[in-house]
This record gives structure tokens, sequence and C-alpha cells, in this order.
């Protein structure tokens, strides 16, 4: 499974960096995912779409996030990153990775809280 993490609480304007890992996965599993995504859920909300990653490189971005927030990975480290800058309370969320078919069991999230 992936397991996120990086989370916390930050003041409006500033800056956190999320991983996702996937630690017991064999290098060709973890690739095998892409494309893959962030997701979030804020209090009271459904699980959204925040970016996508394809396995070239590739990135999309929900309107809500674009110029703010940037999608990476390190596949030699199984990883994939969500750099998250100019942070505004409506970011408050969960956020979850997943391949974009949703193929894994959904992790525990890892929580981010923007405060007003």
């Amino acid at each position: 499974r992936l397991v996120e993490s990086g989370g916390g609480l930050v003041q409006a304007g500033g800056s956190l960096r999320l991983s996702c890992v996937g630690p017991r996965m064999i290098l060709s599993t973890f690739t095998g995912l892409f494309p893959m995504a962030w997701y979030r859920q804020r209090p009271g909300k459904e699980r959204e779409l925040v970016a996508t990653l394809g396995s070239r490189g590739v990135t999309n971005y929900a309107d809500f996030v674009k110029g703010r927030f940037t999608i990476s990975k390190d596949n030699t480290k199984k990883t994939l990153y969500l750099q998250m800058n100019r942070l505004e309370p409506e970011d408050t969320a969960v956020y979850y990775c997943n391949s974009v078919t949703n193929s894994v069991s959904w992790g525990q999230g890892t929580q981010v809280t923007v405060p007003s």
C-alpha cells in the first residue's frame, strides 16, 4: 500500500511538501501505478483530485492549485511528492495519493491545516 506523510499545521502563505511512499513495493510495482495523483478531502466535502503525474512526466492540476502546487516523483525512492506553496485556509484537508484508477487501497492520508 501507499503511505502519505508531510502534513502539518502551517500559516497561510506557507509551504509544505507531502510524500507518498510505497515502502513494501518493488520498483516495477511502484512505476506501474503511474499515472498517479494526489487527492484531498476537505471537511464535509467529497474527495477531489488535486494533481496528476504521468509516467513520462506530464502533469495536470486542478484550477484551485495551479501555480501553487507541484507534483513530482523519485522512482528510485518509490516516492510521489506534492510541493505546496502559498497555502490558503481553503487547502485545509486530508491529502491522499493513489493511481488515477484508484487501484491501490486508500491509505490514512496526511492532514494539512491552514488556519484562517
